[in-house]
């Protein structure tokens, strides 16, 4: 179909399995032609989820190693604007067709490479990086969240694809971002390291805040400690955790039996909605409630109903309340209620009950296609999608191998295409200014990630502060990096008007709200395109979707789209027992990234035609990317059976967690199977073990070895064979010093910096931007967060106010300066 955002441009997709596939379909959903090359036999994957990934692609079939099948491939990339691929480093370049290659065919091609890991990094050059593989090295699997810890589980396995989920979001906006600058810097070549973005998206499981306050540790923060400080095993049952669980961050059990998980805590007003809606609004006279941006020793009692988390005098005493309340209706009247009250939570539902939900479907984040090998097939919808975008919701099934053969002769009759830009200075997005409207992580990531590339980012916060200083300060030593910052009441008319003098110079405006919301600000469609055609809004939410469903103004947070969504279920290993994912943030900063690829489209969009529009993405099919591999159904699927659960250490014996004489490994041979026992003379006599017994064998006899051994053993293979490590392992072996000097992002995988001259007056560790890697282009690490209000007299000086009006505007309280008189209260 013409006239989509991207049905200007043609993409090569050589990608295999997860990260590759997957920027291709992302691409393809916004329109791009997407041509799949396929190798001689078929794609390696041949699972009803790799069909899904190939919507609305065509396909290719060409042997690679064979002169012919190379200069075919070459002369696509002459007539086409885009390669992806992600095998390991060095294989295009052994087929002919590595970065310096393509660029002597088409100097303005875009292309972008996903290896596990970067192909500069000496401490991975022979090895297979299975999805398994880059999370246990990363420490994905090693003291998965409080929870598991807390129960002495480690380590425990998740099938969930979050480093190719994390490295596709970025592989995409960076492709994007690189186009919409291509007439200006010609063509890029772009590495994204998956196991980099993988620890980008698990920053704040890793974020280190020297002297770190008491007052935003949680209770199973402080039971771990106390455990730790006492000689304490950590061995709590799921039942005993629930004495350390916030009442407004749980789930409960309604009437029919469902969980219903409410998350409702740190945001002013959210835990009143809650207690409202329950019929226990009489509680609210009993409880306290006042600002928290105060130290602690000048609060008027322990604990405020704005903060998290409730403290130790009431939280039994308001769960118990909320227990009782819950049992008397069902999950799904209590639904429509907390929806229609706009307090966040949602009902409980596995990955096959939120694919066939019937909200789900109405608003597009679950479609339905028809395709000739399944029937009517239920998949995960957009992932980012332009607001009038009218094929956004026309999805074809993925192609027969080798069905564009009949096409090839007419698109190699087309002349080159050319680019003009020859600049090879300074970043993607130099110039561009950003307008910054959002709060907490996911909407925050969109600007900080953007500052990277070279937007100039102004971040717009209210006089009085909504969110509790653990969300916006504590979590916003990241989300905020690389802005400037101001205060406004836009409640107040002189407020209003430095606001609107903001959009009207802006490029971009960012917002994380519902439509209702977005409205509320006056920030329409017809109104923004009367201010500026060419500007674009970047909108997400938690449950919308390319149409507007009944639950598309309904609040949501992280947490709450990982239990509509199925995460929760799975985790934690089914119905009676569900589980937020470990990692904080886990849906939220790939949802920050979705939004950023959305944008990608728009800015491309607006370069092929001069016209801006909204761009969206939302918490809920972020929750579905994580899930990719799963996230389809059809009469006849089989069942869905992936691991779930605590003890769960992996998928079968070949895509396992084991022992080994000095401590964990992961062993990756999921395609080679007991091919790759033969391999190695000590495991070759347990080739003939039937696979339901090879787990507890193979355990016996790796652990007669070291990890390093058996590594070596399998060096070079596809098999892969790594140590597990810990996320702080991780950031500790990275970690440079701000003060020492320039940081290298470009060598190593893993960088964090140690920010020792921050302005909150203490250190604090953070993953550097690294995963994405230009070969010319500039990738800059943020300015450090600023204090909310910081900039507030420097932006309304620039926007044209007097220094009296300024006074003037503060003194009234229609612009603020600060929250509180220390970056981070104690």
């Amino acid at each position: 179909m013409q006239n989509r955002p991207l049905s200007h441009l043609r993409v090569l997709d050589f990608g295999q399995y997860l990260a590759g596939p997957l920027v291709g379909m992302m691409l393809a959903d916004l329109g791009a032609e997407v041509i799949r090359i396929d190798p001689p036999g078929g794609p390696r994957w041949l699972d009803p989820a790799f069909d899904m990934l190939s919507r609305g692609k065509r396909a290719l079939t060409l042997d690679l190693k064979t002169r012919a099948g190379r200069e075919t491939a070459l002369e696509l990339v002459r007539r086409a604007d885009v390669v992806i691929e992600n095998f390991r480093p060095g294989v295009m370049e052994r087929l002919g067709l590595g970065p310096k290659d393509l660029r002597t065919a088409h100097p303005g091609i875009i292309s972008v490479s996903l290896p596990g890991f970067a192909s500069t990094d000496p401490e991975f050059p022979d090895l297979a990086a299975w999805e398994a593989v880059i999370a246990s090295r990363t420490g994905q699997f090693t003291d998965m969240g409080l929870n598991r810890r807390l129960m002495g589980i480690n380590p425990s396995f998740t099938p969930l694809g979050l480093a190719s989920a994390y490295g596709a979001t970025f592989g995409a906006m960076s492709v994007l971002f690189a186009l919409a600058a291509r007439d200006r810097m010609g063509g890029e070549h772009i590495e994204v390291p998956l196991a980099s973005a993988l620890l980008e998206g698990l920053v704040y499981n890793c974020e280190q805040i020297e002297r770190y306050p008491e007052r935003y540790k949680s209770p199973r923060e402080i039971e771990l400690e106390r455990r730790a400080g006492e000689g304490l095993p950590n061995d709590l049952s799921f039942a005993e955790l629930s004495e350390f669980l916030d009442p407004f961050y749980r789930t409960y059990e309604c009437a029919d039996g469902r969980g219903f998980y409410v998350v409702a805590c740190s945001i002013v007003n959210h835990p009143q909605r809650v207690l409202e809606v329950l019929g226990l609004g009489h509680l609210l006279a009993e409880l306290p409630d006042f600002d928290v941006y105060s130290d602690r020793s000048a609060w008027p009692d322990d604990w405020s109903l704005r903060s998290y988390p409730v403290g130790a005098r009431d939280r039994k005493r308001v769960s118990d309340a909320m227990k009782a309340a819950f049992l008397t209706r069902p999950a799904h009247e209590w639904e429509a209620l907390f929806g229609v009250a706009k307090a966040p939570a949602t009902a409980q539902r596995s990955t096959r009950e939120w694919l066939a939900d019937k909200d789900a479907l109405a608003s597009g984040l679950v479609i339905q296609l028809d395709d000739p090998r399944y029937g009517i097939m239920r998949q995960m919808g957009n992932l980012a999608w332009l607001c009038g975008d009218v094929g956004a919701m026309d999805k074809v099934a993925g192609p027969e191998p080798d069905e564009m053969r009949v096409a090839l002769e007419a698109v190699l009759a087309e002349p080159p295409r050319t680019v003009s830009g020859t600049s090879k200075q300074g970043g993607w997005l130099d110039g561009l200014r950003v307008l910054d409207l959002t709060n907490v992580i996911a909407g925050p990531t969109v600007g900080s990630t953007l500052a990277r590339f070279g937007a100039t980012v102004t971040l717009v916060q209210p006089v009085l502060p909504s969110v509790d200083p653990w969300n916006a300060v504590v979590f916003g030593l990241h989300a905020q990096r690389g802005k400037d910052s101001i205060l406004l009441d836009l409640r107040n008319e002189d407020g209003r008007e430095v606001f609107w003098r903001l959009v009207a110079e802006a490029d971009v405006i960012t917002i994380n709200g519902t439509d209702q919301q977005r409205d509320a600000l006056g920030l329409t469609e017809d109104r923004l395109n009367s201010i500026n055609p060419r500007l674009i809004l970047v909108q997400l939410d938690a449950f919308g979707g390319p149409v507007r469903g009944p639950k598309s103004d309904h609040l949501g947070y992280d947490d709450l789209a990982q239990a509509a969504t199925g995460v929760m279920t799975r985790f934690g290993g089914g119905p009676e027992t569900p589980e937020e994912h470990a990692h904080f943030g886990t849906i939220d900063v790939l949802t920050g990234y979705c939004a950023c690829v959305a944008l990608g489209g728009a800015l491309e969009q607006l370069r092929a035609t001069g016209a801006g529009g909204i761009a969206r993405a939302s918490l809920a099919a972020a929750g579905e990317m994580i899930q990719a591999q799963f996230m389809y159904d059809f009469d006849g699927r089989e069942p869905f059976d992936e691991p779930a659960g605590r003890e769960v250490r992996g998928w079968g014996p070949f895509y396992h967690c084991y022992k080994a004489a000095d401590g964990w490994m992961f062993f990756a041979a999921p395609t080679l199977k007991y091919k790759a026992l033969a391999m190695v003379g000590a495991l070759a006599d347990l080739a003939g073990v039937d696979e339901a017994e090879l787990v507890g064998k193979l355990a016996e006899r790796f652990a007669t070895r070291p990890v390093d051994d058996w590594a070596q053993a399998y060096s070079g293979t596809s098999v892969g064979i790594v140590r597990l490590g810990s996320l702080h392992e991780t950031r500790d072996q990275a970690l440079q010093r701000e003060s020492a000097g320039e940081i290298d992002i470009s060598t190593a995988t893993f960088r964090v910096v140690r920010h020792d001259r921050h302005p909150m007056g203490r250190w604090v560790d953070l993953v550097a931007p690294n995963a994405v890697r230009p070969a010319t282009a500039t990738i800059s690490i943020p300015e450090p967060a600023p204090k909310y209000g910081a900039d507030t007299r420097v932006i309304l000086t620039r926007l044209g106010f007097s220094k009296g009006e300024i006074q003037t505007m503060i003194d009234k309280g229609a612009a603020g300066e600060r929250w509180s008189d220390r970056y981070l209260p104690e």
